[in-house]
């Protein structure tokens, strides 16, 4: 282990400080400047650190306090910001200036003599030492675990201005037996009342995982692969096997623009929902529903279960009970506040963009945030912009009339524009980028609603997008359970797919043979018809029993994370799930918790990965 001071000696001479001392009084506008001088070092390095109150523009303006000397430092603006190699803006890039480079032995006549790739790989070394001396996992490994956030497409966070958030389930984590137990309790008080058979039916969320698919006219929950083919099928509670989930949908595909058919479960929020489906299909398949509620099918059955619970939500008994004991219901986060605050003093602008009216998400948001937050400071302060009740997904595609709230007691009162500091009713996302002077790209939202949240910001507003989904950790983790099982199991696979390609070669030379051909090779050539028989009938056999090892272990992969569905991630041994495929499709990263950004940095630059090119097994 290096000596303490020594490593932060070094980290220093690569790194501006991550916060800057106190400051001398400055004149308005002016851009921090902090001066670090390192023990034992005659350098003074000077750098310009982002001030999170002002504004892009202002963070690139000359300082006139009465240092005269220029910071070694300097941010790139959007007026003079470029794109990359990989298509990504450099605004907010770090940049050097290169007068001041001789005072760190550069300039091509020092330590940055020689091939950069010598350079390049002496300075990794040493920065992996420095980040494992201080205890710090470097991208790699963060990427690698439960916690790490996961690239689709490419982003370069430096270029973000405004990151938006949801709360429910991004911001605030539910405990979901809690949570969605509850909602089913008050929706099945609901259907109870209505008249339906709900006795001895309990909250089961085994049943269900997100991204199955409801099919609202048959009854059933379905797991798709990424091109819309079903794998699974659950009727009611009952799962379906293999040769009846072909006779039903050999020919159909899920197509999720027939909202009149299928039904996506986008979130956490779904769970209950699909959990009282599920149970009620079974009791009308048992003809327990009363007959005076009509002749119901399963598209009714769902309308009167959608209903139900909507009244659960509506009627404000839920989120009162909620609100009365947070504790029981909210999942803590201490590192969640520390994540937000070290975007908004990288000059980020953060908002809240959420659902839920203004009391519930000022209960929830002091509840979780303002104890983990430090200097008294509330969870107010580390945003730009609130807005409550904004009827997302509606926010991103058309305007609705904006409100002010003006008083603790939620009073609105109608306004016309939104200003920094604001707290909001309504409103729209075209009237937030007005109000910021900012668009499209320059702003990040991160939510854990596939549609409502990450979908529609992109294909109306062409945000950048950032999915939460929780159930990420427990996935990676029985990924890493399973992993000996999985390797057995593509082992006896391969074997299958060489003992199987041999097997086709000598079906093929006895096919032309039949038609008094040669064969493809002369060792075929040479076999006579008994050789070419007993060799495919022993080979035959070998497959046989390969299939009769591979079938429990295909079919038992993925009990780890859920015994009726599998993976989240995947449908199948190799093939991605639809869920997956929404992801890739709408989100630009993805990771389980918004706290996870504190394991990189607010100035991160995530590259999507290689995809590979998969061939097909036989």
């Amino acid at each position: 282990m290096a000596d303490p001071v020594e490593v932060v000696r070094r980290l220093c001479i690569r790194f501006p400080p991550r916060t800057p001392p106190p400051q001398r009084s400055r004149p308005p506008r002016c851009v921090f400047r902090t001066r670090l001088r390192l023990p034992g070092s005659p350098l003074s390095l000077r750098c310009r650190a982002l001030d999170a109150s002002k504004p892009a523009a202002v963070q690139g303006e000359q300082c006139e306090d009465d240092d005269d000397e220029e910071p070694y430092f300097s941010v790139t603006s959007s007026r003079l910001s470029e794109v990359d190699y990989l298509g990504e803006s450099t605004k907010g890039d770090l940049n050097v200036r290169r007068r001041h480079l001789d005072a760190l032995g550069g300039n091509g006549k020092s330590t940055l003599h020689g091939p950069i790739e010598e350079i390049a790989w002496k300075e990794a070394r040493e920065a992996e030492t420095l980040l494992s001396d201080l205890g710090i996992a470097d991208p790699l490994t963060v990427r690698n675990s439960p916690r790490g956030i996961f690239c689709t497409r490419t982003l370069n966070l430096r270029s973000i201005s405004v990151i938006g958030y949801d709360m429910d389930y991004t911001l605030i984590h539910y405990n979901v037996m809690a949570w969605e137990g509850r909602a089913y309790d008050y929706g099945m008080a609901n259907l109870k009342g209505m008249g339906f058979p709900v006795d001895d039916l309990e909250f089961d969320p085994d049943l269900v995982i997100r991204g199955l698919i409801m099919d609202k006219v048959k009854g059933n929950l379905v797991k798709a692969d990424r091109f819309g083919y079903i794998k699974r099928v659950m009727h009611g509670t009952r799962m379906l096997p293999t040769r009846a989930v072909s006779e039903i949908y050999g020919r159909e595909l899920v197509d999720l623009r027939k909202e009149n058919t299928w039904e996506f479960l986008n979130t956490l929020f779904s769970v209950s929902e699909a959990v009282m489906f599920m149970q009620m299909v079974d009791r009308l398949d048992q003809g327990l529903v009363p007959a005076e509620l009509g002749p119901l099918d399963y598209k009714g059955l769902y309308d009167a279960v959608s209903k139900a619970l909507f009244r659960a939500h509506v009627e404000g008994q839920l989120k009162s009970e909620i609100m009365a004991e947070p504790e029981r219901f909210v999942e803590p986060d201490p590192e969640l506040p520390l994540a937000l605050l070290d975007q908004k003093e990288a000059g980020k602008r953060l908002l809240l963009i959420t659902n839920s009216d203004y009391h519930y998400t000022n209960k929830m948001m002091n509840h979780a945030f303002n104890r983990f937050l430090p200097n008294d400071m509330g969870w107010r302060d580390l945003f730009e912009m609130v807005i409550v009740s904004a009827r997302k997904p509606e926010f991103f595609q058309i305007s609705h009339p904006l409100y002010e709230v003006v008083t603790n007691d939620g009073l609105l009162r109608p306004c016309f524009k939104a200003n920094s500091g604001g707290l909001y009713s309504g409103g729209s996302a075209q009237m937030v980028e007005k109000s910021l002077d900012i668009h499209g790209d320059e702003i990040l939202y991160v939510g854990d609603h596939i549609f409502t949240d990450v979908s529609q910001s992109k294909v109306h507003l062409r945000w950048r997008t950032a999915l939460i989904c929780r159930e990420l950790e427990d996935e990676f983790n029985a990924l890493i359970q399973s992993h000996t099982q999985k390797e057995k199991l593509v082992t006896l696979i391969e074997q299958k797919e060489i003992v199987g390609d041999l097997f086709n070669q000598l079906r093929l030379a006895l096919q032309r043979r039949t038609n008094s051909r040669p064969a493809q090779t002369l060792s075929a050539t040479c076999m006579n018809d008994q050789e070419l028989t007993e060799s495919m009938q022993k080979l035959l056999i070998v497959m046989q029993r390969l299939d009769e090892k591979i079938a429990p272990l295909l079919e038992s992969d993925g009990e780890l994370f859920n015994k009726r569905w599998g993976w989240l991630s995947r449908a199948g041994l190799w093939d991605k799930s639809h869920l997956t495929r929404q992801i890739e499709k709408y989100a630009d990263i993805y990771t389980s918790r918004v706290s996870n950004f504190l394991h990189y940095t607010p100035f991160m630059y995530f590259r999507s990965q290689e995809q590979i090119l998969e061939a097909p097994i036989l």
